[in-house]
């Protein structure tokens, strides 16, 4: 299952390569030289809005330890980190933290980090963003 998530967080960060306005392609050509074999791969992916951004992250005994809040794409276009937080409230903020993309696993349409408790998420350096 690990491997399913990094094959769609893969597929993604294609699609954040190649990302262009809908135009329609022909078999064999190419638009903004990408060519249509890598878009149904990037078809064929996850949908970072639809399955990844915002889904709660469990640990192994189906505990909520944090949602997803962003991706990082580095800059040989990979997604290698997954911001998560935990926490937060009305009036108190989330404390966000970068996990690495191959520590998460699905497991029956959950995504899953093996070990974590929103105790141990909250204990990990907090994430902040470069200005």
């Amino acid at each position: 299952m690990n491997r399913l998530l990094l094959s769609g967080l893969g597929a993604l960060s294609i699609y954040v390569a190649a990302a262009s306005p809908a135009l329609a392609q022909v078999a064999g050509s190419t638009t903004l030289g990408v060519a249509v074999a890598d878009v149904q791969v990037v078809a064929s992916g996850w949908s970072a809005k639809k399955h990844i951004l915002g889904q709660v992250v469990y640990n192994e005994a189906g505990e909520e330890v944090g949602k997803v809040d962003d991706l990082i794409i580095s800059p040989d276009r990979a997604v290698s980190f997954a911001i998560v937080g935990a926490g937060g409230f009305v009036g108190v903020r989330r404390h966000e933290v970068a996990i690495p993309v191959e520590m998460l696993s699905q497991h029956q349409g959950q995504l899953r980090l093996v070990g974590a408790t929103k105790a141990a998420i909250k204990a990990l350096p907090a994430f902040e963003y470069e200005e």
